[in-house]
């Protein structure tokens, strides 16, 4: 568990995987046998390539963090497209986790401190304030 959470802490991983859910959702929603299903835009194709590249870019950002700038930029426009090609991007949910995702990617940074738990800081700071008064 240990080597799990030091790999993930490496990465932007909430991003990479909120882009995979959500081109994974699109793409079920593509499949679903509903009778609610919108066919808007394009049909064929593009309705399948768009989160299919979502899930590969939201799968580049998780393995390959170093070009995680292009790959989230990417990822939001294949999930803004969705919008047009896959059932108004997965009836919204897809489109926002794609969105939400690749945000989050792109705004993290390699090189920031690990967050402290509260519980710690409050115990360095009480240890801090005895061993000054």
């Amino acid at each position: 568990m240990g080597d799990f959470r030091e790999w993930r802490g490496h990465r932007p991983f909430a991003g990479g995987l909120l882009l995979v859910l959500g081109g994974t959702e699109i793409l079920l929603t593509m499949k679903a046998p509903l009778p609610v299903i919108l066919k808007i835009g394009m049909q064929g194709l593009a309705g399948y390539l768009l989160p299919s590249l979502m899930v590969l870019c939201g799968l580049l950002i998780l393995f390959n963090p170093s070009q995680r700038l292009f790959y989230s930029i990417l990822g939001i426009m294949l999930s803004l497209g969705t919008w047009l090609t896959s059932n108004i991007g997965g009836f919204i949910v897809g489109l926002l986790m794609g969105a939400v995702g690749s945000t989050l990617a792109f705004g993290w940074l390699p090189d920031q401190e690990p967050r402290v738990k509260r519980s710690r800081s409050a115990k360095r700071a009480e240890k801090h304030a005895a061993e000054i008064g």
